[in-house]
C-alpha cells in the first residue's frame, strides 16, 4: 500500500513538474508570430512556387539582420503545398488561420488558387499578401480589404509590354492560357494597346504541349496583313509555346514577343535575338543594395543567379517585415491594414508602394531586347528602360 502511495504521488509530482516546465514554454509561444506560405510545391508550377519560398526565407532572414525575430517575437513560417489546386488551397487557408493560428498568410502562386483563397481571407478577417499570382481580378472584382499584392498584377505586365509593341502600323495576335492569368493578361493588354491594332486571342490548355493547330490559327490571321506583324505570347509554367516559331513564322514575316520569365524558360529567347518585350524582373538588371544583397546570397548558397520569382518572394518577405516592424510587432489584421495601405518598402526592384485604393505594390518594370550571350545558356535581356510606376496607368479595377 505505501509503495502504491509513493507511485502514485511520484507521478503527480512529475505532472506537477511537467506544468511548472510547460508555462515558460506556452508563454514563449505567445511571442511568436505565424505566417502561412501557400504554395505551389509541387504541381504545374513547381518551379515558380520554389523559387518564391527561398526568396522568401533568404528576405525575412536579410530583413531581420538574420534573427528572424521583431522585437521579442520571433517569425515562425508554416509552409503548406496547394498543388496549383483551387479547392485545396482554399482549405489549407482555412486550416492556417483556424488551426494553426497563422497571424497572416502569403501566397500562392497559381492565379486560380489565388482566386479561391480571396473570400476565406474575409471571413477569417486576417491578412493575405499575395504574391506571385498575376490574375487582375485579384486586386480588382474579387478583391477584399484583406488582399494585398507585392507580385505584379496583369495590367502592369501588359502596360509594360505595350510600351514595346504599341506602335503604329503593328498587327497583333496574342497566344495565351486559357485560364485567370491568360484571359486576365490578354485583357489587360488589350485595353492598353492604343496604337497597334490587335486581330486574334488564341487560347490553348495549360497543359497543352502541341502548340501546331493554335499556331496555325495565328498564322492565318496574321499572314495577310500589312505592316509588322507580332504574335504576344503570355504563358506559364509547363509546355514551350515558342516551338511555334518551328513552323516557318519567318516566312510570313511574323514576329514572336513575350515578356519576361524565369531562367530555364528564356534558354528557348536565344533562338530570338532582339526580341523585344517587358520584364518584371531580371537579376542583372536593377542597381540597388537589395538586389545586390540578393544576388550574392544567392550565388553564395546556390552558385547560381537568383530568378524572376525569387525577387517575388524576397519582397513579400521585405514587406511582410516593414509591415511588423512598423506596427512594433502588432500582426492584428486591423493594425497590419492601416499600417500597410500607402506603405513604401524596399525590395530587389527598388522601392514598392501598396496603394491605398487595391493593395497593389506600384513597382518598376523593365522593357528589354534579347542579347545572346555564349556566357549564359538563356537569351540577356539587355535594359532598354526602365518603366517607373509613375509612368504607367495601372487601372483600380475594384469596387470598394
Amino acid at each position: 500500500m505505501f509503495r502504491r502511495t509513493w507511485v502514485a504521488g511520484t507521478v503527480l509530482s512529475a505532472i506537477a513538474a511537467a506544468c511548472v516546465v510547460a508555462s515558460p514554454l506556452v508563454l514563449a509561444q505567445s511571442k511568436e508570430i505565424k505566417i502561412a506560405h501557400i504554395y505551389s510545391k509541387t504541381g504545374p508550377l513547381e518551379a515558380y512556387g520554389k523559387q518564391t519560398a527561398t526568396g522568401f526565407m533568404m528576405g525575412l532572414d536579410y530583413a531581420t539582420g538574420g534573427s528572424m525575430m521583431i522585437g521579442d517575437k520571433k517569425l515562425v513560417v508554416i509552409e503548406k503545398d496547394d498543388q496549383g489546386k483551387p479547392d485545396l488551397g482554399k482549405s489549407l487557408l482555412a486550416a492556417a488561420y483556424s488551426d494553426d493560428k497563422a497571424d497572416l498568410a502569403v501566397g500562392p502562386t497559381s492565379s486560380g488558387v489565388a482566386l479561391a483563397m480571396l473570400p476565406i481571407a474575409e471571413e477569417y478577417k486576417k491578412v493575405l499578401l499575395v504574391e506571385p499570382a498575376v490574375a487582375d481580378s485579384i486586386t480588382g472584382e474579387k478583391w477584399n480589404k484583406y488582399i494585398f499584392r507585392t507580385g505584379r498584377n496583369s495590367s502592369q505586365d501588359a502596360i509594360s509590354n505595350a510600351v514595346a509593341l504599341d506602335k503604329p502600323g503593328t498587327v497583333i495576335a496574342t497566344l495565351a492560357q486559357d485560364y485567370a492569368f491568360g484571359r486576365d493578361g490578354v485583357k489587360a493588354f488589350k485595353d492598353a494597346i492604343k496604337k497597334a491594332k490587335l486581330v486574334h486571342e488564341e487560347y490553348l490548355p495549360t497543359s497543352t504541349t502541341d502548340f501546331t493547330a493554335g499556331a496555325q490559327r495565328l498564322i492565318d490571321k496574321l499572314k495577310d496583313q500589312p505592316g509588322r506583324k507580332v504574335i504576344f505570347i503570355i504563358w506559364a509554367g509547363a509546355g514551350n509555346p515558342f516551338k511555334i516559331a518551328d513552323m516557318d513564322l519567318k516566312r510570313y514575316g511574323i514576329e514572336i514577343a513575350t515578356g519576361g520569365n524565369i531562367l530555364p524558360a528564356m534558354a528557348s529567347y536565344k533562338n530570338f535575338p532582339g526580341m523585344e518585350g517587358a520584364a518584371y524582373y531580371y537579376f542583372g538588371i536593377p542597381k540597388n543594395p537589395v538586389n545586390e544583397a540578393m544576388v550574392a546570397r544567392h550565388y553564395s548558397q546556390f552558385k547560381a543567379p537568383p530568378d524572376f520569382f525569387t525577387a517575388g518572394g524576397f519582397s513579400a518577405a521585405m514587406a511582410v517585415v516593414t509591415a511588423l516592424k512598423n506596427s512594433k510587432g502588432d500582426a492584428s489584421a486591423n493594425t497590419l491594414i492601416k499600417t500597410m495601405e500607402g506603405m513604401s518598402f524596399e525590395t530587389p526592384k527598388g522601392k514598392m508602394t501598396f496603394r491605398k485604393e487595391d493593395h497593389q505594390a506600384m513597382q518598376s518594370m523593365y522593357h528589354f531586347k534579347i542579347k545572346v550571350d555564349p556566357a549564359f545558356a538563356w537569351g540577356v535581356p539587355e535594359l532598354v528602360h526602365e518603366i517607373k510606376a509613375e509612368e504607367m496607368q495601372i487601372p483600380i479595377r475594384n469596387k470598394r
